[in-house]
């Protein structure tokens, strides 16, 4: 695990988009393109800058894009995903349309679930996905994708794309991507920025335990590397020993 405390969210963004970098060379050097899943919530504006800032350096016309979870709502609605990552990133950076894989908001959640695994299929098959790089957010109570404190989906062990129906935090129907899934990936980085998220990350970084470990915490790739960046706010109750 890495853990970088930066002073600002712009610092932190910052940092978050020199990780996106390398990452992206060394796949597009080894594989010819670069996979990744991006969040919503506050995740795109603060990676806004860092990408623009790269995008001379970058072969956009390389990524594949998907989503880690995504409300089911049309793609031009306010609490959209996509429309979040469309206004702050993907209006500035040139990712080809047809390497962004968006919901088919027409379908049920459970079909929509159904939908968006046939598109993971397109780049592994029937393989169990492994993403090059998973960008993530941290909710106020610990949740991350749409996997919600003592919600079923925690336990989901077969599906890799799943619906939510009840969720806790509106909108409540939601698909997301499951934990076999994002602890297959290569590298997952959580970006998290403010005082309200202070008292968990002890939890997140392991040194401070929790019966059960909020959703966020069991982010743990088998065979790849998890990364937090937070800003001071957020670290206010990390000793300088934990931090990078």
């Amino acid at each position: 695990m890495v853990v970088q405390v930066s002073s600002t969210p712009d610092e932190v963004g910052a940092a978050v988009g020199q990780l996106i970098f390398n990452l992206s060379k060394k796949a597009i050097a080894t594989n010819d393109r670069f996979i990744v899943a991006l969040s919503g919530g506050s995740l795109p504006k603060i990676l806004n800058k860092s990408l623009q800032a790269i995008k001379g350096e970058v072969d956009f016309s390389k990524w594949f894009v998907y989503f880690a979870d995504e409300r089911c709502v049309s793609l031009d609605h306010d609490d959209s995903n996509y429309k979040a990552c469309k206004e702050a990133l993907f209006d500035f950076i040139s990712v080809p349309e047809s390497q962004i894989y968006c919901i088919d908001a027409s379908l049920t959640p459970k079909s929509m679930a159904a939908d968006y695994t046939k598109k993971l299929a397109e780049v592994w098959g029937n393989d169990l996905p492994r993403f090059d790089l998973i960008l993530l957010g941290m909710g106020p109570d610990g949740h991350t994708c749409s996997l919600f404190p003592g919600h079923p989906l925690l336990e989901e062990k077969t599906l890799f794309v799943a619906s939510i129906e009840n969720s806790p935090k509106p909108p409540s129907q939601r698909i997301t991507l499951t934990y076999p899934v994002v602890n297959n990936a290569a590298n997952v980085a959580f970006v998290a920025t403010g005082a309200g998220k202070a008292e968990l990350i002890p939890h997140m970084v392991g040194i401070e335990k929790r019966t059960p470990p909020l959703p966020a915490a069991n982010v743990k790739p088998t065979d790849g590397e998890v990364y937090w960046f937070i800003d001071e706010d957020a670290a206010a109750m990390l000793s300088e020993d934990a931090r990078m």
